[in-house]
């Protein structure tokens, strides 16, 4: 996926910033405490699991970072921004 793609795609998404390599897709999920932000981690797996496609987690006090890239092809495709608003959801 080209930068301009990428920039394109995000429209369809909110609150995800694109890298400054243009090759990842980040969003900060914020929460009450510790316990709620690993519940919604624990959230994610499944979905991750289903469509084979598994973000990069960072769990902390009130916070779930989750960074969306597709190993395979070092940079972003359709399905990082698909995870993206199926996660979207279940916040």
């Amino acid at each position: 996926m080209t930068p301009m793609e990428a920039t394109a795609m995000l429209t369809h998404v909110t609150g995800w910033s694109l890298s400054s390599d243009k090759k990842k897709i980040s969003k900060q999920f914020k929460f009450k405490d510790f316990a709620e932000a690993m519940v919604f981690a624990n959230k994610i797996a499944p979905i991750a699991e289903a469509e084979g496609h598994h973000p990069d987690l960072a769990i902390g006090w009130g916070k779930t970072a989750v960074e969306l890239t597709t190993h395979a092809i070092g940079g972003l495709s359709e399905n990082d921004f698909i995870l993206a608003a199926k996660i979207d959801a279940i916040a």
